[in-house]
């Protein structure tokens, strides 16, 4: 009888260490969910200022200008490629004479960084009055004009 006691304390005992092991790794396991949160960055950064019209005529012009260009290879209408799409540009900027002017320079040299990591290549043969109507015709993609 005194090993049949000794017997059922040892399994009491086991059974409490097996309770406590899972109760503790039960609690252990419990802790919350660790999410990488990033912060969504605005692609865009509209700049403030007021738009000047952009004649139709010279944004046809522009147009052309682009379809025999290799705009196309890298940038799309309405959709980010490699580079921006036209669209989004046309948000960001401004109708303005200083923005056209800085574009068309950025159209000239090359440029990198205002769009992240991309870099857009150097195009010497366009003149510059050319770059300035490619712009006018990016810029009058804006859809709240």
């Amino acid at each position: 009888m005194l090993n049949f006691c000794r017997i059922i304390r040892k399994q009491h005992l086991f059974y409490a260490l097996c309770f406590l092991i899972s109760l503790f790794s039960l609690f252990a396991c419990d802790k919350p969910e660790v999410k990488n949160h990033r912060k969504k960055v605005d692609y865009i950064r509209a700049l403030p200022g007021e738009n000047d019209s952009i004649p139709t005529a010279v944004a046809e012009k522009g147009e052309v200008l682009i379809a025999y260009s290799d705009c196309y290879t890298c940038h799309k209408e309405d959709k980010k490629s490699i580079g921006p799409a036209f669209k989004d540009i046309a948000k960001r900027y401004p109708v303005q004479r200083v923005y056209i002017d800085m574009l068309a320079q950025k159209v000239i040299s090359g440029g990198y960084g205002a769009w992240g990591r991309a870099v857009m290549s150097a195009h010497p043969k366009v003149t510059h009055e050319e770059a300035k109507i490619m712009v006018s015709y990016i810029l009058s993609l804006k859809e709240d004009r």
